[in-house]
């Protein structure tokens, strides 16, 4: 069981092809907590993980990645768990990170690594499985213990003005079916109306043949859905839920969000997880290189893609000296982080906090 990420740098020059990458075993859990940290800690962490020596990973085994890209000052990024892919927790996620990073563009990438090989000029398609077949999630009945979570790995379809099932988030969007979907709908249950806080959704407008869908994580082949509906039309929302509320008239409800509140919610959890309070003390482990732990990838790692860009760099002796070498803090489920640079991952915490809250009371 491995939560693989994936961390690409690009050079203080901006010269794309010298591109630095490495990789994390664990490190998708709890990556958007990372960042809230900033530029000036996250560069030397994420610089301070195992190199990639095997190339990047698949969008199948890969449910993180970051690119920083300093020159151009911007962040990308995708996660698959975290505040970020709570729809309670996601927009203020969001701001929390930008006010993290003054001066720099973050963008999510809803399209996992290939969106980030395109910006480094690589060719997408070398993380696609193009024998992969579709996965999409099993109908959920109504009483299904998922549905009782606060934030259930749910999907919410709603077709017309009078259908609504819900379907596990797992594997593929159900959008990724096609028109196939309405027939395996045909004979899921009904839920009548959805009032939770799910992680996806889809519409379908069989009468117009319209389709919109949104996501809060990363679907492959995002942007091109279109194609996989011939004679529909294809609206993606990204991680604007709004839209479906619209379109589905009254059959998907979620709960409110206090952003706010919310604000405090990602706060305190990015200020617990860079605290190292995560069900232990502290512990005083001296690793070169690791900040996780975990060794490179093997040649055989299933979703290694062979590392057949050139201009990656292997950077192994580069990191010799770089902060987060030294002792970790935290033992629980969250990947450890680098003692030395919890202090100043604090202070951006707080700050970002602080920024948001004037923003949102019009004082900034």
């Amino acid at each position: 069981m491995a939560d693989w990420a994936t961390f690409a740098v690009v050079p203080e020059d901006g010269d794309h092809e010298r591109y630095e990458l490495y990789e994390s075993r664990f490190g998708a859990v709890g990556l958007d907590l990372d960042l809230l940290a900033g530029p000036d800690v996250a560069l030397p962490f994420l610089r301070a993980h195992d190199p990639a020596r095997h190339g990047w990973r698949d969008d199948v085994h890969c449910e993180g990645a970051v690119l920083l890209d300093p020159h151009r000052r911007v962040l990308l990024v995708f996660a698959s768990d975290g505040p970020t892919t709570c729809m309670r927790h996601r927009a203020a996620a969001l701001d929390l990170l930008r006010h993290a990073w003054p001066g720099w563009q973050p963008r999510w990438t809803y399209d996992g690594p290939a969106e980030l090989r395109a910006y480094l000029g690589l060719d997408p398609g070398a993380v696609r499985d193009p024998l992969r077949e579709v996965s999409a999630g099993a109908a959920l009945a109504p009483g299904d213990e998922e549905l009782a979570e606060d934030d259930p790995l749910a999907t919410v379809v709603t077709v017309g003005a009078g259908r609504c099932h819900l379907v596990a988030a797992t594997g593929d969007h159900p959008v990724a079916e096609g028109p196939a979907l309405l027939e395996r709908l045909d004979s899921a249950p009904e839920h009548g109306r959805c009032e939770l806080a799910v992680l996806s959704g889809l519409h379908i407008d069989p009468a117009n043949r319209r389709v919109g869908w949104w996501l809060l994580g990363a679907q492959a082949g995002a942007y091109e859905m279109a194609s996989r509906w011939p004679g529909w039309t294809v609206e993606f929302w990204q991680d604007r839920w709004q839209e479906q509320t619209r379109a589905a008239g009254g059959l998907f409800v979620p709960p409110p969000v206090d952003h706010r509140q919310a604000l405090v919610d990602v706060r305190d959890e990015a200020r617990e997880h860079w605290a190292g309070r995560r069900g232990a003390a502290p512990r005083g482990l001296t690793r070169s290189g690791a900040a996780d732990g975990s060794g490179s990838g093997r040649a055989d790692d299933p979703g290694s893609v062979a590392a057949d860009d050139p201009g990656s760099v292997p950077v192994g002796d580069s990191r010799s000296g770089a902060a987060g070498s030294g002792p970790l803090a935290g033992t629980g489920f969250l990947p450890d982080v680098p003692a030395d640079l919890a202090p100043a991952a604090l202070l951006s915490v707080d700050s970002a906090w602080r920024r948001a809250v004037r923003e949102v009371k019009g004082t900034a």
